[in-house]
């Protein structure tokens, strides 16, 4: 670091972090120190370099001294500063959970896409706030038309009757959810979207109920811990009209070839996807026929060698339109389908 009996500008500290992350062979130094400070200072990358002079507080000094040694260790910016921007939504993340990636905000597009617009934008407050299984029938009893059937499960009674109808809940599963990115994406777009998301990973589960709660979602997403989908309720099962995952999905061979920053750093729990990638693929695919109201559809990210038979076997267990999407760099990514 500069001397430490002269101030720390800026520019001065800016320069050094640079200079010292390139020496540690990081592919990108000027940006991890432009992040790094950023970070430390509470100043926006454009900020800092109109602020060149500012002196950095001892406590600053301290604060970065820690991240430069972490980061010249390898360890991602994202663990380091603790947060990362998804989409609209700024999220915690902690090691133990997958960092989101910019491609998996491909996939949230996919899967609103497939979802019914919205038919109004409403109050948090006048939907249905919880994710038991009166609510979860009832919101299937108005569907067909039975609302009166179920007493005491309705929509508040400040919601006239028409707008209990514009608010039906587009039920979700989110599986494997990690940070919950995901799913908190989804309900912060989409106002009638309710979300289950889960996770097998106890850290996962912890990290995005924490999310979700700061975020104000806690009426729209429900964080649950389970193996796949084994944690729904099962009013749930076929009522669903989305199913969204990245599922672990990286082929063996390619898991050694990744990076350390990767390897070294995030859960191999949350990548490796067995020997052709589809090992997680195909039990979820399984489970979508069940879980799928008819019409429903589902969204997976997967890996780019193995889209071509995941569709071959999607199409083969008699999903209708199949496809695969493009990510933001144009390699295959998303695949999505429709339940008969």
């Amino acid at each position: 670091m500069p001397d430490p009996t002269e101030t720390w500008t800026v520019k001065a500290t800016l320069d050094w972090v640079e200079g010292y992350l390139a020496r540690k062979g990081d592919e990108n130094p000027r940006l991890a120190a432009q992040w790094l400070l950023s970070h430390v200072t509470g100043l926006s990358r454009i900020q800092l370099y109109t602020n060149f002079e500012r002196p950095l507080t001892m406590d600053e000094r301290d604060v970065l001294r820690g991240y430069v040694a972490r980061r010249g260790k390898g360890e991602p910016l994202q663990y380091i500063t603790g947060q990362v921007g998804f989409r609209y939504i700024t999220v915690a993340v902690r090691p133990g959970v997958l960092i989101p990636r910019p491609e998996t905000e491909v996939l949230v597009s996919e899967a609103l896409a497939l979802l019914a617009p919205p038919k109004r934008l409403v109050a948090a407050d006048s939907l249905l706030n919880e994710y038991d299984g009166a609510a979860l029938m009832a919101a299937q009893a108005e569907t067909a038309g039975e609302a009166d059937a179920r007493e005491g499960s309705a929509t508040p009674a400040s919601v006239s009757s028409a707008d209990a109808e514009d608010a039906k809940p587009l039920l979700v599963a989110d599986i494997g959810t990690g940070s919950g990115c995901i799913a908190c994406s989804l309900a912060q777009e989409h106002p009638e979207v309710r979300v289950f998301a889960t996770d097998l990973s106890s850290e996962a589960v912890a990290l995005a109920q924490e999310n979700v709660a700061a975020l104000g979602l806690r009426d729209r997403v429900q964080v649950l811990q389970g193996n796949l989908g084994e944690a729904l309720p099962a009013e749930a099962i076929g009522h669903l009209q989305l199913v969204v995952s990245n599922p672990p999905y990286i082929p063996s061979a390619v898991m050694e070839t990744l990076a350390p920053e990767v390897a070294d750093f995030e859960p191999a729990l949350a990548l490796h996807g067995g020997p052709d990638g589809l090992d997680i693929f195909r039990p979820l695919l399984a489970w979508c026929a069940d879980a799928l109201a008819p019409g429903g559809s589902f969204a997976f990210e997967l890996h780019e060698e193995c889209l071509d038979q995941a569709a071959f076997e999607a199409r083969q267990a008699g999903f209708a339109n199949v496809r695969i999407c493009l990510d933001l760099a144009g390699r295959p990514r998303v695949l999505t389908g429709t339940k008969a």
